[in-house]
């Protein structure tokens, strides 16, 4: 009896690797990170917005005396401001306070944004006031707070400057824009990280917090009419 033909190598080798691409994913060629990322969808995964400050429910939200009469969210001058006992506080935790002074520091105004000698330099469509200002008490969605600025410590001036820019027309029309467009002048705001004292904090009475202020005055233009 004749002995059975034998199998070539390189047909044994191709039925293996035939049978192994059978039984893997088709799509292997696709980066996991992508399966990932997308869920099998051509549009990228969004993410969840942050959550907000907590606020702590022991601390009063009472409106300080520099804020009365006045609709703005920041107090540029304070009587009751307490500058002697933030300066003990900050001398007592000066190492740690330095670092997150360092934090916000380079987020001045003065040093982060070319600001114009005069204010008049800068022109708008829509008329607005603008000013450069280190506010001692400030409103956030908790309250307001208190500003370290104008503190020094250690031979270290501890300040902290902003820009802010309040529509002068806000929900009027725009008077650069010809009428024949729907268009009208509006408020816009930015976020500011400032340094706060806290001193109903007893252990560490330092933060740093998000305050809402007015940054520039916006022309919103709608629909053209003729």
């Amino acid at each position: 009896m004749a002995p059975a033909p034998k199998t070539p190598l390189l047909v044994l080798l191709a039925a293996f690797l035939s049978a192994t691409v059978k039984g893997q994913s088709t799509s292997q060629d696709v980066p996991s990170s992508f399966v990932s990322l997308n869920n099998g969808n051509s549009s990228p995964a969004t993410h969840p917005a942050s959550s907000p400050a907590h606020c702590n429910p022991n601390y009063p939200r009472l409106t300080p005396s520099c804020a009365q009469g006045s609709n703005d969210t920041w107090c540029l001058e304070d009587k009751e401001y307490p500058a002697s006992e933030i300066q003990a506080a900050l001398n007592h935790h000066f190492a740690k306070v330095v670092s997150l002074y360092a934090d916000v520091a380079d987020l001045d105004t003065a040093l982060s944004v070319e600001r114009p000698e005069t204010l008049e330099e800068e022109t708008y469509l829509c008329p607005s006031e603008t000013a450069y200002i280190r506010p001692l008490r400030v409103l956030s969605d908790c309250g307001w707070k208190i500003i370290v600025n104008n503190i020094k410590v250690n031979y270290q001036d501890f300040t902290q400057t902003t820009r802010v820019e309040e529509c002068t027309t806000s929900g009027e029309a725009c008077p650069l824009v010809p009428h024949c467009y729907k268009a009208k002048c509006l408020q816009k705001s930015a976020y500011h990280r400032f340094l706060v004292y806290n001193h109903y904090d007893k252990y560490f009475p330092f933060e740093i917090r998000n305050f809402k202020l007015p940054s520039s005055c916006a022309c919103f233009i709608n629909e053209f009419q003729l």
